[in-house]
């Protein structure tokens, strides 16, 4: 079984990223739960910290219930070291799976994300796990997380164009959607993308079913 644990108390993120980590693999039980004493949305380290005594209740009790796998669902990768520490199993963080996914996949890759407060958080994230000399840009698309949720009409082509803009201006192979709420926008683009764009929660059950 893999737990995918959302930091945030929006259930409706959880059922989305539900909902593609099983369309990725189909032989293994998956899992969402969310945080209900998270803040709705995790936007800059504040936020991060807030959720973070929440989230562990949640990792002890994923491995009380026999979890082979645990999914940090927020792009921030909040909690990862602190829950990879009380875990008796595999702790991966859609973040940290997506950067090193899109590193293996190309030489550069820029980031997608929501707002400029997420920015500095991404950015030390992926100078920690020794991948900056991969990084082209993070870039903030100035759509909050919740946006994406209530008002994907305005949400979404705030984020392609943001895409579009990494393509043409950063030479990256890869593009990596920096929000778990941004699940659907592959889907939109379809066969047509002009880049490969990472999904975190994509890239995070594809490692965890392997490591399981």
């Amino acid at each position: 079984m893999i737990v995918i644990i959302n930091p945030n108390s929006t259930e409706t993120m959880t059922d989305a990223m539900v909902d593609i980590a099983r369309s990725a693999t189909l032989d293994v039980a998956i899992e969402g739960w969310t945080s209900h004493d998270g803040p709705p949305a995790i936007q800059g380290p504040r936020d991060g910290e807030a959720s973070i005594p929440p989230l562990l209740k949640l990792v002890r009790l994923a491995v009380a219930k026999g979890a082979q796998a645990i999914i940090i669902g927020c792009f921030d990768d909040t909690g990862l070291s602190q829950a990879r520490k009380i875990a008796a199993c595999p702790v991966i963080g859609i973040g940290q799976a997506a950067y090193h996914l899109a590193a293996l996949a190309g030489e550069r890759f820029s980031v997608v994300t929501t707002l400029d407060v997420s920015v500095p958080v991404l950015e030390s994230n992926i100078q920690s796990y020794g991948l900056t000399g991969h990084l082209a840009k993070v870039r903030a698309s100035g759509v909050p997380v919740l946006d994406l949720e209530t008002d994907p009409e305005t949400a979404n082509p705030k984020v392609i164009a943001e895409i579009n803009r990494a393509v043409s201006e950063d030479r990256v192979q890869s593009v990596v959607l920096g929000c778990a709420g941004m699940v659907g926008i592959p889907a939109i683009f379809g066969e047509d993308s002009p880049v490969r764009l990472v999904d975190g929660v994509v890239a995070a059950t594809k490692i965890a079913r392997i490591l399981i």
